[in-house]
């Protein structure tokens, strides 16, 4: 970090500092309060990444430095922590995650990276290489993570061949569930097949998560233009068949944006 840029960063500290004494809805708030506000600023930085708006990002990440600084001054008057112990806390973290840099321990690749990670974890006192996995990740995240820490110690198929005879095995027993009728089974069932797919994504190097987001993002996309082309027509979708609404999709599909 350059002399300029932490001159930024504890003009932001004082902005903090003073908005805390001063400003009667920053004084008033929390670690609880903030919360929400935090899980919101995320998925908002993770729609601007999703979309490769570097404007967005950038202004998304000012949005997060700003939560941190603003946890780390409510620790302080809590007399929990101070904001340099954050910061030094991560900078260990790194240095002894990082052995092949900071020491002479001897690394292939980045797979080989990720694994010396886990174990340190473990020796650090983690009882479970996906003890780190948060309970409230999305569903699709979370079993992408826990897929990938469980490989770090070789529970993982040897090609996607493999996992694609998991898919299929899977959605087997999910028609066989359906037919018996048993809502909790099917259930079951599908969350089998939808974490399958997942490490078939893995495998063939996609985000699930990433994937199926644009996946939304191209189906709002589509029923919006759709919405608006039957406007267009002097009818509301509710007033069309199925049909014509499948005929202007498939128009809108051609176009392709």
């Amino acid at each position: 970090m350059s002399d300029t840029n932490g001159d930024t960063f504890l003009r932001l500290v004082k902005i903090m500092d003073e908005l805390r004494e001063q400003c009667p809805w920053d004084r008033k708030q929390t670690i609880q309060s903030l919360r929400q506000m935090t899980i919101e600023e995320t998925y908002e930085l993770a729609d601007a990444i999703t979309d490769e708006d570097w404007t967005g990002i950038k202004e998304e990440l000012g949005d997060m430095l700003l939560h941190i600084v603003f946890y780390a001054k409510i620790g302080s008057e809590q007399k929990k922590f101070e904001l340099d112990e954050v910061i030094n806390g991560i900078c260990e973290k790194l240095i002894s995650r990082h052995p092949h840099i900071y020491s002479d321990v001897k690394v292939n690749d980045a797979e080989d990276v990720k694994k010396n990670w886990e174990k340190l974890k473990l020796k650090e006192g983690k009882k479970s290489v996906i003890e780190g996995v948060p309970k409230s990740l999305p569903a699709t995240v979370k079993a992408m993570r826990l897929q990938e820490k469980a490989k770090q110690v070789g529970f993982e198929w040897d090609n996607k061949e493999q996992v694609w005879e998991k898919v299929e095995e899977e959605i087997s027993e999910l028609k066989e569930a359906i037919a018996g009728g048993s809502q909790v089974k099917t259930e079951e069932e599908f969350g089998d097949v939808i974490f399958s797919l997942i490490n078939y994504a893995r495998f063939l190097q996609v985000d699930a998560e990433n994937a199926l987001e644009k996946t939304n993002k191209k189906f709002i996309h589509r029923f919006t233009k759709m919405e608006e082309e039957a406007l267009q027509s002097g009818k509301s979708l509710s007033d069309m068949t199925l049909q014509e609404m499948d005929a202007i999709w498939n128009l809108i599909k051609q176009q392709r944006p």
